[in-house]
């Protein structure tokens, strides 16, 4: 699925909710389905700093694409970076910097979360982009080697 196919669907499954509180339990849900990580998991060099709560994110380049993986020691941010990780993770690089972040404002996660927590999730996205503008860089030179 397409990065873009894959923000079209996380936009459906939200439409589909009929008030704030289905979507807070489907973040929750997701949370809770995110599997808990070890301590060395849990390292400051994965730590993403301004979060209101702790959250750590993981970045692997495989192939050409990334795969990313990540936790937190609240609930509802870890559904939200469960749900961060499953739109970004496993594309390619230059698909992740060049994308369209409007998705998060559509399914109402701005107005829905405070301000600090939703401060968090632009902090994650930029490390997000952060990591696919550093692997990108990795390919490019991979390939002048070539």
């Amino acid at each position: 699925m397409t990065l873009k196919n894959q923000k079209e669907w996380i936009k459906k499954k939200f439409f589909l909710f009929n008030n704030w509180e289905e979507k807070y339990e489907y973040i929750i849900y997701l949370g809770k389905n995110l599997k808990k990580k070890s301590d060395k998991f849990r390292s400051k060099d994965k730590l993403i700093y301004g979060c209101q709560s702790k959250v750590w994110l993981e970045a692997k380049l495989i192939g050409k694409r990334i795969f990313f993986d990540a936790d937190s020691d609240a609930l509802l941010p870890k559904g939200m970076v469960a749900l961060m990780i499953s739109v970004y993770s496993g594309h390619f690089p230059f698909e992740i910097i060049s994308s369209n972040d409007n998705y998060i404002s559509e399914i109402g996660l701005k107005t829905f979360l405070s301000p600090n927590r939703a401060n968090g999730i632009f902090l994650f996205l930029k490390k997000i982009k952060l990591y696919a503008i550093a692997f990108n860089e990795l390919l490019s030179i991979k390939n002048k080697k070539n």
